[in-house]
């Protein structure tokens, strides 16, 4: 048998040479496994090669054999270093790109705060729920029945001119107070019922540094058998002694229309008394208008102005600047 190589073992041995050089210069990973496919996948250079085996003598076959075996061998070898090498390359990119340089300045970013309207409403909430209360919402676009009449509103009532409230062309109008909700969720439950109600309401007002087309009301109502006024006037004084403290409070006579007695409640804050909300005893005629029998039940009602209560604890002077979105003036809060 001749010592020279066969012509097949020769290309074996060129493919070697041929695969690690490809193999070593393979830079992606990408690279490397199509490689791995172009020499030693089922139809790579490797197998053509072999499948020319049976041409060759029996005596050849073992040694060409070996010789290919050394050659996949040599193949794999350097695509597993390769492999491994690109992969910690990869990672070592990786930490470089995603390294925190921790001597670098960080990056500024504005903190956020609850507006103050927004932290009067949630207090107030907050109140009215450890006293047993249930918070209800409600449109802010409602029927003259629900805003007006069902609230025992006549028709000739100051309340209804079009320089305090906002019609609409439908026949509705834009609510002048959250009263509309208690309307509603009377009429949909049964007594006794304790709700407070927040949101937005409207009116035709001139704009100025007290007053604004658009502001905020919290309301609350209870109904049940035998309240009084001084169930009224003891739920006010807790409220407004966690909202300011322990300060002088004092009820005035008043008048509104759903409630009968009626009551404005007066704090006194530093040194003069400010007229903090308005509150009374249901009126039967609304109790009437809902189904709920005034021979049996009573109720009380109140309600106040966030802006109101931010004005006065926050020392603002202008019911504008909550509305401005000045981060000079939010920032303070």
């Amino acid at each position: 048998m001749s010592n020279q190589p066969s012509n097949l073992e020769t290309q074996l041995l060129e493919l070697r040479d041929q695969g690690e050089s490809a193999i070593n210069a393979a830079d992606t990973l990408e690279r490397l496994e199509e490689l791995r496919v172009g020499y030693l996948g089922k139809k790579g250079q490797l197998s053509v090669l072999l499948g020319s085996m049976g041409k060759l003598p029996a005596e050849e076959r073992p040694k060409i054999g070996a010789v290919a075996n050394t050659v996949k061998e040599a193949l794999q070898n350097g695509l597993d270093k390769q492999r491994v090498a690109l992969e910690s390359a990869k990672i070592q990119a990786q930490l470089k790109a995603e390294t925190i340089d921790v001597t670098m300045p960080g990056i500024f970013s504005t903190q956020g705060r609850v507006h103050p309207l927004n932290g009067i409403i949630d207090k107030a909430l907050d109140i009215f729920v450890g006293l047993g209360y249930t918070v209800a919402s409600g449109s802010e676009m409602e029927s003259d029945y629900y805003n007006f009449e069902a609230l025992n509103t006549p028709p000739d009532h100051p309340a209804r001119d079009m320089q305090d409230t906002f019609y609409l062309p439908d026949g509705n109008l834009l609510r002048t107070h959250t009263s509309s909700v208690q309307i509603r969720y009377m009429e949909a439950d049964e007594p006794p019922i304790r709700v407070v109600a927040p949101g937005r309401v409207y009116r035709r007002d001139t704009v100025d540094a007290t007053h604004s087309a658009v502001f905020h009301q919290i309301e609350l109502l209870a109904v049940d058998e035998g309240l009084t006024f001084t169930d009224l006037k003891g739920t006010v004084k807790v409220f407004l002694q966690e909202m300011f403290g322990d300060l002088p409070i004092r009820f005035r006579a008043s008048y509104f229309p759903f409630t009968e007695p009626s009551a404005e409640v007066d704090l006194q804050w530093n040194g003069r008394w400010l007229e903090v909300m308005g509150c009374g005893m249901v009126d039967p005629n609304v109790l009437k208008t809902v189904g709920y029998d005034p021979e049996v039940y009573t109720g009380f009602a109140a309600g106040f102005g966030v802006e109101r209560f931010a004005m006065v604890l926050h020392q603002i002077d202008d019911i504008r600047r909550l509305y401005n979105s000045d981060l000079r003036f939010l920032r303070q809060f």
